[in-house]
């Protein structure tokens, strides 16, 4: 399957893309920082240095790749969780305009498939109107989401000590990712507790 990858270089995009190729995928991997490119062209991949609120930049580099399915893992997030509140209007963007943005893309392209992650808590920052649409506007598309529980691990907010449910560290969270490629569309949720039940 060819598959672009919007947020290849984010905290599960990065583990993402080995278990792509590793099924024999062939992946175009988006990033907005010029500095990684050589690193995905190492690691195998296509490298694709866009914005993703560069609406035209954007859908040529979709339609050139014609892609099966096209993903999108982008976050706009601090490193540190202290800092979560001043990113939060920049994540809504990401959710809003760059949602669009790849769904128009993604749909000029003929791409049969869309996924997007989001998030399994229903209340607190980051949720709302905002998170709502983003899920409405995959689903209206004939899309997936994924709604993931707070990931902990390496190069997480919670590298030692996990979070509250729900949560999910993120080496599960992309293999748990992985099925959905290819698999039903609507909203499924990935956390720990999912995976016990």
């Amino acid at each position: 399957m060819r598959i672009f990858l919007a947020g290849a270089t984010g905290v599960i995009g990065v583990r993402l893309l080995p278990l792509m190729l590793a099924d024999g995928h062939v992946i175009a991997a988006m990033t907005r920082t010029r500095a990684k490119v050589d690193g995905l062209r190492a690691a195998g991949v296509t490298p694709v240095f866009c914005d993703l609120f560069d609406q035209q930049a954007l859908a040529a580099a979709i339609k050139d790749f014609k892609p099966d399915v096209v993903v999108h893992q982008v976050t706009d997030l601090p490193d540190q969780i202290e800092d979560l509140a001043e990113f939060l209007p920049r994540n809504n963007r990401v959710r809003s305009e760059g949602t669009q943005n790849l769904l128009a893309a993604a749909q000029a392209a003929n791409a049969s498939g869309f996924l997007a992650q989001s998030i399994a808590w229903r209340t607190g920052p980051g949720t709302g109107p905002v998170l709502d649409a983003h899920e409405n506007s995959v689903v209206a598309a004939g899309g997936t989401v994924l709604r993931y529980g707070l990931f902990y691990g390496p190069e997480t907010f919670f590298e030692t000590d996990p979070p509250p449910s729900p949560r999910i560290h993120v080496d599960d969270a992309a293999r748990r990712t992985m099925p959905h490629l290819a698999g039903q569309r609507g909203i499924f949720t990935i956390t720990e507790d999912d995976a016990a039940s």
